[in-house]
């Protein structure tokens, strides 16, 4: 069965629930049950044998579970001798029958369900009358990894997430990220380190803060296994939202991850893996929406920690969280000395230059940019994304670049790298295809500067490219004669009091002598001016439209003149064929 066909099917369900369920609520038993389903066909074939140990060696009172969870051959089991299957077989005890049969399943399991609220749709559906028809339903798909790979399982899952999250107006991009952006971003998060991760028995580690329903993790693993086989990358994430986190949590349990890395909750205000730091770190965090709810924490640690905690740079305007992910992400990095790290975030353009020097987020990038820690940014195509069609960005940060990278930021400019799909979804009109895709990864990779149909696709900054000072520019005040008013006391005495009417601020590009700039930008225009040095911040920002603008001269006035008469004439005979 087909991808498409299978989620119809699955959704063919919502038919049963009509009436008794609004749509909204459609993927509260839809996803657990979905979910219920993968696990039951997982365990198909080592169902017998988990069973003969469980009676075994509970007999001889040794403790069963390492046992079990040989022969499951995953990180989980069920000691019930029921199965889906044979839940059919009692209409009238489906409900406890489907209790007991989830109790018999290991706790990381039970965690699952329990974070689905399984029980309170179990109860409902029962009371509906309508238990042993869903169940029934699920009972008779096939969901065995043979028939639905892990990677067409997760595809189903969001595109069931996306389907639920449409009805019941909520932000389906809140969950998860397009594939084949994953995809290109894994490409260039791991590009540079080919050759180390092509050794056997390779162990790393990978963690995204917003983990969604797991497919940053998931993908980035089937890439390394594809380059490596022997290679082992152990996944860590977080996730606010409960049934994605279930979700992630399941598909991490059938992949042999360790779930207890999977932590639940507000990554911002509560950190599930403190202290830990990561070889590689992959993100898509909300775009534009405010961290109000946790400013309290947020504001704390960054006052109270300083540049000990997450946020010691500073802090983005509230209405924008995604600046504190990407701090987040930078105290997640391994030092440089033991190795470092290499991540890569999703944003919108707001982050490359929203607020002025020394603002929260001119700080942030003002950080990132002095330690040395920005490789590239590359600018994706719009409607890309299922929740927004705005322009997007992938940054790509490292503490430890290669030597021809240090001191430098390569922008590359992929907006024209797109291929339209057949059919949209919500705002995601345009898809990457793998040539797109190894396309951009091959002009990351090569770092040089590059043309395509006379534009510019990559160009290559000093880290300095992006720096500014905001001078103040003072005039003098003048009494009603029109003389220089001079003041009289303490540090102004002697001096010309400014007017602040005429207070005026430039920003002098950080690479250029502000005295020299000064006497060339405003002293020809201004000749009583001065610079207030105690004024003077240093800001960055990083304009990427203006680096690939391209002047497109104007059409000939004989050109637009022949166009506009082709027009009249136009009008023209319509009109007479109207009176006609």
């Amino acid at each position: 069965m087909s991808q498409q066909n299978l989620s119809s099917f699955i959704w063919s369900v919502a038919d049963l629930l009509r009436g008794d369920y609004k749509q909204a609520d459609y993927g509260k038993v839809i996803l657990p049950f979905t979910v219920l389903r993968r696990l039951d066909c997982v365990l198909r074939e080592t169902k017998p044998a988990v069973l003969s140990q469980y009676e075994e060696k509970s007999k001889l009172g040794i403790n069963p579970e390492p046992f079990m969870l040989r022969e499951a051959k995953y990180g989980f089991y069920n000691t019930s001798q029921l199965d889906m299957k044979r839940l059919m077989g009692d209409q009238d005890h489906i409900r406890e029958n489907l209790y007991s049969y989830i109790q018999s399943f290991s706790p990381e399991v039970r965690d699952i369900f329990e974070s689905f609220e399984f029980h309170t749709q179990v109860e409902r559906l029962h009371k509906a009358g309508l238990l042993y028809q869903v169940t029934e339903k699920f009972a008779n798909i096939d969901l065995h990894p043979e028939t639905v790979d892990n990677h067409q399982m997760g595809t189903i899952f969001e595109e069931l997430i996306r389907k639920f999250a449409e009805l019941s107006n909520e932000t389906a991009g809140d969950h998860f990220t397009p594939r084949e952006v994953i995809r290109l971003m894994v490409n260039l998060v791991f590009i540079e380190d080919d050759e180390v991760l092509s050794k056997p028995g390779v162990v790393r580690t990978i963690y995204d803060p917003a983990a969604g329903t797991g497919g940053m993790l998931s993908i980035a693993g089937e890439y390394l296994d594809e380059h490596n086989p022997d290679a082992r990358l152990t996944v860590y994430g977080q996730e606010l939202n409960p049934e994605s986190y279930a979700i992630c949590k399941a598909d991490m349990l059938i992949k042999g991850q360790d779930t207890a890395n999977i932590a639940f909750g507000n990554t911002l205000s509560d950190d599930g893996h403190t202290d830990r730091r990561f070889d590689y770190m992959l993100s898509n965090p909300p775009f534009g929406v405010d961290w109000k709810k946790v400013e309290a924490e947020v504001r704390r640690e960054h006052e109270q920690k300083g540049y000990n905690g997450r946020f010691g740079p500073g802090l983005p305007r509230v209405s924008d969280g995604a600046m504190l992910f990407l701090l987040h992400l930078i105290s997640k990095m391994r030092p440089a000395s033991e190795g470092g790290s290499r991540f890569g975030i999703v944003l919108n353009g707001s982050p490359l230059f929203t607020g002025g020097a020394g603002s929260g987020e001119s700080e942030i990038r003002r950080y990132v940019l002095e330690n040395d820690l920005l490789e590239a940014i590359v600018a994706l195509p719009t409607d890309m994304f299922y929740n927004t069609g705005i322009s997007t960005y992938v940054w790509v940060v490292s503490n430890r670049k290669p030597e021809y990278r240090k001191g430098l930021v390569q922008l590359i400019d992929a907006s024209r790298f797109w291929q339209k799909m057949r059919k949209s979804l919500g705002s995601k009109r345009k898809e990457l295809s793998d040539e797109d895709i190894a396309e951009i990864t091959r002009v990351f990779g090569d770092f040089r500067e590059v043309e395509k149909d006379g534009k510019p696709i990559s160009k290559i900054f000093r880290n300095s490219d992006f720096g500014y000072r905001t001078i103040t520019v003072e005039r003098p005040l003048r009494d009603e004669q029109g003389n220089v008013v001079i003041g009289t006391r303490g540090k102004q005495k002697g001096k010309p009091q400014p007017d602040t009417s005429q207070r005026d601020t430039e920003d002098v590009p950080l690479n250029e002598e502000v005295e020299v700039y000064f006497k060339r930008e405003v002293l020809p225009h201004v000749p009583d001016a001065w610079i207030d040095h105690d004024k003077t911040k240093v800001g960055y920002e990083i304009p990427f439209n203006r680096h690939f603008y391209v002047f497109q001269p104007p059409r000939s006035l004989e050109e637009i003149d022949a166009d506009l008469m082709a027009v009249a004439e136009r009008i023209k005979v319509m009109l007479e064929e109207l009176k006609a």
